[in-house]
């Protein structure tokens, strides 16, 4: 008889729904971490090419080259991060049925531990999501167990709606964009938390899939758990997991709008045969009414548009840009604008 406690995880061979094709699994899990994605203090200058540089002209420099970084120094607490992991961890722990009945898949707020992909594969993971804008009226439709959810993933988005309009502002000042040119087109829309549980066989399949992401930028806490990898020149690079630091990726809109002097990276999320890694990605997103195109300062005779403008919403539509349940989130998103 099954063990009526056990979970999809809890097997000795990776069954034959999440096993990818030959050409997706993960070639190069076990290559080192690289250590050229930049990790900057946000306190002080970083030493980079037999100098010193300031935090805005690493961020420019990272952006360009790599579509990543790390933050450090970063202003937010660590009890903050703490208590933001721990809580997602007992709400992943909760039975499945129990976590189902308190995301209603209706209203926009999603829980699965089935993620397909387009190609009926499943992922090594589970998955919530749910929106963070305006955070007053999103927080009351969050999961309510564990019963300290909602105030604990608050604090935590309130610290990121800090640090991300600081580092945008940041990325302004290297862009040459006026000051606050994000401010008011711009919000920390969505958290997606992801748990990796640990895979008998992580050459088989994938925590999620390559890809990039719709976002200005997105802020991922991952804790002190590896997984996270960048496409860099054709090779799979593994991303360090710095205590305490944030890893920021910029996403496809921030690219527009720099007139592609910034680049959005594909990455993916490879597994562990020992360790459960959960993260915690916050996109930071135009808002859906906001035109999204190069910033009129970055055009010129020499460097024209090279992309085209577009309302957000569109562009979401059209790519589906938070999955299988783009369309649920989408009409949340405007019945709480």
């Amino acid at each position: 008889m099954e063990d009526k406690d056990s979970r999809w995880f809890d097997v000795e061979f990776v069954p034959d729904d999440y096993i990818f094709s030959q050409e997706d699994r993960p070639q190069n899990i076990d290559v080192p971490v690289c250590d050229s994605i930049p990790v900057i203090d946000l306190a002080k200058s970083t030493a980079a090419h037999g100098g010193h540089i300031q935090p805005v002209e690493a961020i420019l420099m990272a952006s360009k080259e790599f579509g990543f970084f790390q933050v450090i120094n970063h202003g937010v607490p660590e009890k903050i991060t703490t208590d933001a992991m721990n809580v997602l961890k007992e709400f992943f722990d909760l039975p499945s049925k129990e976590a189902i009945e308190f995301v209603p898949h209706t209203k926009g707020w999603v829980y699965t531990s089935t993620d397909n992909t387009k190609v009926g594969v499943h992922l090594w993971r589970e998955n919530l999501k749910h929106l963070c804008h305006p955070l007053e009226e999103c927080v009351r439709q969050w999961p309510n167990k564990p019963a300290r959810y909602q105030e604990v993933i608050a604090a935590y988005i309130l610290e990121i709606q800090k640090l991300s309009s600081r580092i945008l502002e940041m990325i302004c000042e290297g862009l040459g964009l006026e000051p606050g040119y994000f401010k008011d087109t711009s919000e920390v829309q969505l958290l997606s938390s992801n748990f990796y549980p640990p895979c008998p066989d992580p050459s088989l399949t994938l925590g999620i899939l390559a890809h990039q992401d719709p976002s200005l930028v997105t802020l991922v806490y991952q804790g002190n758990s590896p997984g996270l990898q960048v496409l860099k020149d054709g090779h799979w690079i593994n991303v360090g997991a710095v205590p305490n630091a944030f890893v920021v990726n910029i996403g496809n809109q921030l690219e527009i709008i720099s007139n592609g002097k910034f680049r959005s990276m594909d990455h993916r999320v490879v597994t562990s045969p020992h360790k459960t890694r959960i993260s915690i990605a916050t996109f930071v997103n135009p808002s859906l009414d906001c035109i999204v195109e190069p910033a009129k300062v970055l055009v010129n005779g020499s460097e024209p548009s090279r992309y085209q403008a577009r309302q957000y919403k569109e562009y979401v539509h059209r790519n589906k840009a938070f999955g299988d349940h783009t369309v649920t989130i989408q009409n949340a998103m405007i019945s709480e604008s």
